[in-house]
C-alpha cells in the first residue's frame, strides 16, 4: 500500500503502540524521560506573598505619603510584626510582605530619610508582588503522566520536593543493518564495499528520542541470515531495519517478514528520499523497514519512526517539529513527491538555504546540513524571501 507524507504519519501515530512498564529514577537521571505518574504541588507556591520588587512594602492606601520605616525584610527571613498604617518595611525581592501589606513600591520610586520614606505616587493594591498560591496551590497537578522531563520540569520537580520520580522504561529498539555491501566502520572497505554508518546514525536518533538501541550484527543478502536476524530482533519493543526493502533481486526483507507472520500498513510512502518505506507489526511488536541510503534512512527515522519510538517512550503526544523560513534564493522541484532535502537555517532561524548535494548517498552534505527543507508534493516553485517549511535535525 502506498500513502501520502501525511497519510504515513497518521497511519504510524494511530498504530503506535504506548509504554506501560514503568520504573523510578532520581532527577539527575531523569532528563529526557517520560513522567508516569501525576506529580502534586506539596504547598502553596510561593508560598507566601512574595516580593517582585526590591523596595519598600506598604499599605497603598497611605499613598502617597511620608510613611515610617518600621524595619528590613529579606528573602530567607520573615518581619513578625503586623505593617500599621503609615509604616512601611524595607523588602528585598523574593522576600515574604509582612502582615497588612498590599503592596510593593520600588527603591528607585522613594526618597528615604533616617527613619521615614517618602513615596510621592499612588499604588494599587496587589502591585508588585506575587500572591500566595498564584502559581501552583497545595494539592494541585502540576506535572501531568506523558510529559517528557526537560530543564524546567525537573526545576518543578525539586520545587516540589520530589528527588526520584516515577518514569516510562526507555523502549528497547533493535536495529538491524543489512547488506552484503557493509562491513563495520573499523574495518578498511573493499572498493566496492561501505562502512556500516546507518547503525549508528540510527542509534543516536533512537536515543535521542528517548529509546535504548541495540545495534544487531549485519544481517547479509540470503533468507537465512536475514531471518535468523529479523526474529532476533522482533524480541526487543521495536525493530528497525535498514536496507533490503527495495525491488531489487536481492531486497528479500518484505519476503522473511511476510514468511514470520507480518501485518503491512504500508510499503511505500510519497516522500523523497524514502519512497520504499515498510511499516508494520508482528506479534504485537512494531518495525520499520527502512531504506538503505544513509538521508533515506535518517529521513523515515525523523519521520515516521521517531514518531514510534517517543509513544513507546510513554509521550501523550509525538510531534513533528515543522517551522517555517525564508528561502534565500529561488528553488523548485519536481512536484508528486514530498521531498525532504538537505538545509542550512540561519543563525537566527528565519532564512533556510538548500545544502548542494549529490544524491541519497552523500553522508558528507548531510553532515553540513542542520535541516531539511520540505518541498510539498503539490507545489513546484518557489520564490527567493517565501516561506518553506523547515525540518530541524
Amino acid at each position: 500500500m502506498t500513502l501520502t507524507f501525511e497519510d504515513a504519519r497518521a497511519c504510524v501515530l494511530r498504530n503506535g503502540r504506548l509504554g506501560t512498564e514503568t520504573e523510578p529514577v532520581c532527577l539527575l537521571e531523569a532528563s529526557g524521560r517520560v513522567l508516569s505518574e501525576p506529580v502534586v504541588a506539596d504547598r502553596d507556591y510561593p508560598p507566601f506573598h512574595r516580593s517582585a520588587r526590591d523596595g519598600f512594602s506598604v499599605r497603598a492606601a497611605d499613598l502617597p505619603g511620608a510613611l515610617r520605616i518600621a524595619g528590613e525584610v529579606r528573602a530567607g527571613d520573615a518581619f513578625h510584626a503586623p505593617l500599621q498604617p503609615g509604616e512601611a518595611v524595607e523588602i528585598m525581592t523574593g522576600a515574604p510582605l509582612p502582615a497588612g501589606a498590599d503592596a510593593v513600591v520600588m527603591v528607585e520610586h522613594t526618597a528615604r530619610d533616617g527613619d521615614r520614606v517618602r513615596i510621592d505616587r499612588t499604588l494599587q493594591s496587589g502591585d508588585n508582588f506575587t500572591p500566595q498560591g498564584t502559581e501552583a496551590r497545595a494539592g494541585e497537578v502540576v506535572l501531568s503522566p506523558g510529559r517528557r522531563l526537560g530543564f524546567a520540569e525537573i526545576a518543578a520537580l525539586a520545587m516540589v520536593g520530589r528527588e526520584c520520580v516515577n518514569v516510562y522504561r526507555k523502549p528497547r529498539v533493535s536495529i538491524l543493518p543489512t547488506g552484503d555491501e557493509i562491513v563495520e566502520a573499523g574495518e578498511r572497505p573493499k572498493p566496492f564495499q561501505i562502512r556500516n554508518s546507518n547503525a549508528l546514525s540510527l542509534a543516536a536518533q533512537v536515543m535521542r528520542a528517548g529509546g535504548e538501541p541495540a545495534i544487531l550484527p549485519i544481517a547479509r543478502d540470503n533468507y537465512e541470515s536475514t531471518r535468523s536476524a529479523i526474529e532476533r530482533g522482533l524480541q526487543a519493543d521495536l525493530l528497525l531495519l535498514s536496507g533490503g526493502v527495495s525491488a531489487g533481486k536481492y531486497d528479500i526483507v518484505e519476503k522473511v517478514l511476510a514468511d514470520v507472520g507480518a501485518e503491512f500498513f504500508f510499503d511505500r510512502v510519497k516522500i523523497q528520499p524514502g519512497q520504499p518505506l515498510v511499516y508494520g507489526a508482528v506479534q504485537g511488536t512494531q518495525f520499520f523497514g527502512l531504506p538503505g541510503n544513509p538521508a533515506s534512512t535518517m529521513v523515515t527515522f525523523e519521520v515516521f519512526a521517531r514518531a514510534a519510538v517517543e509513544l513507546l517512550a510513554g509521550a501523550n503526544e509525538a510531534l513533528l517539529p515543522l517551522l517555517r523560513a525564508k528561502l534565500s534564493s529561488d528553488f523548485r522541484h519536481k512536484p508528486g513527491l514530498t521531498r525532504f532535502l538537505p538545509a542550512a537555517v540561519s543563525a537566527d532561524g528565519t532564512t533556510v538555504a538548500p545544502v548542494a548535494w549529490h544524491g541519497s548517498g552523500d553522508i558528507a552534505a548531510l553532515a553540513r546540513a542542520n535541516a531539511f527543507l520540505v518541498a510539498e508534493a503539490d507545489r513546484e516553485t518557489w520564490e527567493a524571501g517565501e516561506d518553506i517549511r523547515v525540518l530541524l535535525k
